[in-house]
């Protein structure tokens, strides 16, 4: 048997002592006081030997945009077994009892999360749902269109001078991009925040924003990275988000952030793999684009998650699950929806498609393809046409990705 315990704020320290061991790094009092602004010990799990914290996972409150809509979603993270403890059970444990608990509470019909290894949790069900790319360019071998008309105009702010036109800006947007976690106050001075610890020796970061005729329509997230050769100046700029509300904005913002005096190269590990820089560059192969792994999805509660997104086309459909950590999700499902809504109940009638819950996860967010899972092996066709029928329905006209690290 093992005892696991819910958190308590007065936890919260040796949590992070856990998290530094863990993950190999040493706790800065700085960030770790920036971490404890968003850490809720209800929806802490943690497990004891002799007293002392040797396991620990937890989630975060907060909505997801899925295609179409935005869904209560478990952000889980913090998850950390001691070496010392390993082999033993105690993550298997934790993952359960986090997902009997979230399933329970009937609030959140899916869990996500980013993987610190690919393979520790599908065996819990969680399929890789965002994939994104990361870009490393040179931008001595880069050019983009020359400015349009009108174009609006670009300025330097600091961050906490402009918080609010970026939250309107990115929760106007968010609806648009499956992926994307909302974001309050809390979460607003957790993103924004800029501890020196973090920065990698670049700079502190710089917000450029765009205002178009009606005010601020675009910004970019980033910092720069001195470095000098022999040759000359060969700084780095490090981008870390990007959100525009007209092709005019993302234009502008771009053609300056390539444009940065001393600087010769560019980083964006968090871009879309239908990211439009992919499309205006006049070398694509220059940005030296990598697909890896971003968001991993989680089916909690299937109908309550396949009725809440928005289908590209119409669907109508019996598939068969199979769950075995949460029983209530193995069944047939009948899933009927489109563009303006879906709902999805339990039946009697024959199946259409199988899969198991992972799968259910990588579908979610409208990233995967149907037809690629079952070509995988990954998703069974019990109805000759049924995976031609139901697949483009599960797509979205936006690929989705995942905007932050939580």
């Amino acid at each position: 048997m093992i005892d696991i315990e819910v958190g308590r704020a007065e936890d919260f320290d040796e949590i992070g002592q856990l998290l530094g061991t863990a993950f190999h790094e040493t706790p800065d009092p700085e960030v770790h006081e920036i971490e404890r602004g968003v850490f809720e010990p209800d929806r802490s799990l943690l497990v004891r030997d002799e007293g002392r914290i040797v396991a620990h996972a937890a989630a975060f409150t907060r909505e997801l945009a899925v295609p179409g809509a935005s869904v209560p979603a478990a952000h889980v993270t913090m998850v950390s077994v001691a070496p010392t403890h390993r082999r033993r059970g105690l993550l298997t444990a934790l993952m359960r009892r986090q997902l009997r608990e979230i399933r329970d509470a009937g609030r959140e019909p899916v869990a996500a999360l980013w993987a610190s290894e690919g393979r520790i949790y599908p065996r819990f069900g969680y399929g890789s749902a965002a994939p994104r790319l990361t870009l490393e360019a040179d931008l001595t071998e880069l050019r983009l269109p020359g400015p349009a008309p009108d174009e609006g105009r670009l300025r330097l702010a600091r961050p906490d001078e402009c918080q609010a036109d970026l939250a309107r800006l990115y929760e106007r947007l968010r609806a648009e991009r499956p992926g994307w976690s909302a974001r309050d106050g809390r979460w607003w001075h957790y993103v924004l925040s800029d501890v020196a610890a973090r920065r990698g020796g670049a700079t502190e970061r710089r917000v450029l924003l765009h205002d178009g005729p009606d005010g601020v329509d675009g910004y970019a997230l980033y910092r720069t990275k001195e470095h000098w050769e022999r040759s000359g100046p060969r700084g780095q700029v490090l981008v870390e988000e990007v959100v525009a509300a007209t092709p005019e904005a993302y234009r502008a913002i771009w053609r300056l952030l390539f444009s940065l005096d001393l600087t010769r190269r560019l980083a964006y590990t968090r871009a879309a793999v239908d990211e439009p820089l992919l499309r205006l560059v006049d070398e694509p192969r220059a940005l030296a684009g990598q697909l890896v792994d971003g968001l991993w999805v989680r089916v909690v509660d299937v109908p309550a998650a396949l009725a809440a997104r928005r289908y590209a086309t119409a669907v109508d459909t019996v598939i068969e699950v199979t769950d075995g950590l949460l029983p209530e999700n193995s069944g047939r499902w009948h899933l009927v929806g489109d563009g303006s809504g879906a709902r999805c109940t339990g039946t009697d009638r024959p199946a259409e498609l199988a899969c198991d819950v992972r799968a259910l996860g990588e579908l979610y967010l409208g990233g995967t393809g149907l037809t690629a899972l079952a070509a995988a092996g990954r998703v069974r066709e019990l109805r000759p046409g049924a995976l031609v029928a139901a697949g483009p329905g599960f797509g979205w006209h936006r690929a989705p990705v995942a905007m932050e690290i939580f």
